[in-house]
């Protein structure tokens, strides 16, 4: 399957746990430092994992790969996270208290649609609606093969289309 990325992780990495069935069924493998030999070749179906330093140190095992590789990822410590996490905190709120009350509110919020084009489909729903008098919005989405979301919008300018032309009729 195209796209598609499954991280499997354990503590314990026994037999029990990593089954054969599961091993054959994740060829690309990466193991972080593991306390023996057999915990290694239980990961990547052979040693090394168990001479890994920490803190990112890490041996992975590509697809094609006769053995496998030595790489080094990035260490973010416990205490690290919660620095950063504390200090973008802090700078949010500081952000918060200068921002006024309507510059939170968005416009779409509001009702408001200025700025955003007319749907490319539109015309295509117009005629429709000329056609058959009274169409909804499930009956765009199978006559036009588009999402429902796209489909409200176009509603949407439907129906802001004719109360903008009853007002000009007035």
């Amino acid at each position: 399957a195209i796209g598609i990325h499954l991280v499997v992780a354990t503590q314990r990495p026994s037999v029990d746990v990593v089954t054969g069935l599961i091993k054959a069924n994740f060829p690309t493998r990466i193991s972080f430092a593991v306390t023996s030999q057999v915990d290694s070749r239980t990961i990547l179906d052979g040693g090394g994992a168990e001479k890994l330093l920490g803190k990112g140190d890490m041996l992975y095992m590509p697809t094609e790969a006769a053995k496998p590789k030595r790489l080094q990822g990035c260490f973010v410590s416990d205490a690290e996270i919660e620095r950063l996490v504390y200090f973008w905190g802090s700078q949010r709120k500081e952000e918060a208290a200068q921002l006024k009350v309507e510059e939170l509110v968005s416009p779409l919020a509001a009702g408001k649609r200025e700025g955003f084009p007319e749907d490319p489909l539109l015309k295509a729903a117009k005629q429709l609606l000329e056609e058959h008098k009274h169409i909804s919005t499930s009956y765009l989405q199978r006559k036009l093969r588009i999402g429902y979301p796209r489909a409200a919008r176009i509603m949407e300018q439907l129906e802001e289309g004719s109360a903008k032309g009853e007002e000009q009729k007035e």
